[in-house]
């Protein structure tokens, strides 16, 4: 899933939502397929600036610099894809209700329409897919679609999107993420997912 959604040019956007962005980007691409020998080689130069989060950087990081491509990949599929069955399923719909393709997918539909979010054309994967969760989320921030209304989508409604699609499951995802008994790499990305999503949440909070 490589860019689940079509895109408009972004306005300029303030330093520090730029940075949120491309946190959701970040795991958008990771979550999509797995990371080739470039994409690990820039993980590994990922820092960390304190905290939960920080640490959590840092040992995605540190996952990188000691993974082979091609174990990646296996992981990956292992996780994500497998014959028979994923050992994750990262699907809205599967997580709210316990199924593929159940009213939570239906409501994403409603919102990204008013939201001017749409699906990108040879994309096979529902929606709610969490890596199109989160690039749909670095869209809204940098103000890379068309809402209905011809405005831009602000804090509010970036809060209410979290809300609705993000916050009220893929937490959980990503804490089982790190608990998946294929994870190595993956570990990782799981304590990134995990720590980002529950600051985002706070800051929601704070700003409510």
């Amino acid at each position: 899933m490589s860019r689940a959604v079509d895109h408009t040019v972004p306005p300029a956007i303030a330093e520090e939502e730029l940075f949120r962005a491309q946190v959701y980007a970040l795991l958008a691409r990771l979550l999509a397929r797995a990371p080739d020998g470039a994409f690990l080689t820039a993980l590994g130069e990922l820092a960390g600036e304190g905290g939960e989060f920080g640490a959590a950087l840092e040992q995605l990081a540190e996952a990188a610099r000691g993974s082979d491509p091609a174990a990646v990949d296996e992981e990956f599929t292992t996780l994500f894809i497998g014959v028979g069955g994923s050992e994750r399923t990262p699907y809205g719909s599967f997580y709210l209700t316990g199924f593929l393709n159940e009213k939570p997918l239906a409501e994403l539909r409603a919102d990204m329409a008013r939201l001017g979010i749409a699906r990108a054309d040879g994309v096979s994967e529902p929606e709610d897919h969490v890596a199109a969760l989160c690039e749909m989320m670095a869209g809204l921030i940098v103000g890379e679609f068309a809402p209905e209304d011809g405005g831009i989508v602000g804090l509010d409604g970036q809060r209410t999107f979290f809300d609705r699609h993000i916050g009220s499951w893929a937490g959980r995802f990503f804490a089982d993420l790190e608990t998946s008994p294929s994870a190595r790499f993956y570990r990782a990305v799981g304590a990134v997912g995990r720590s980002f999503l529950a600051v985002e949440a706070r800051a929601f909070d704070l700003a409510a």
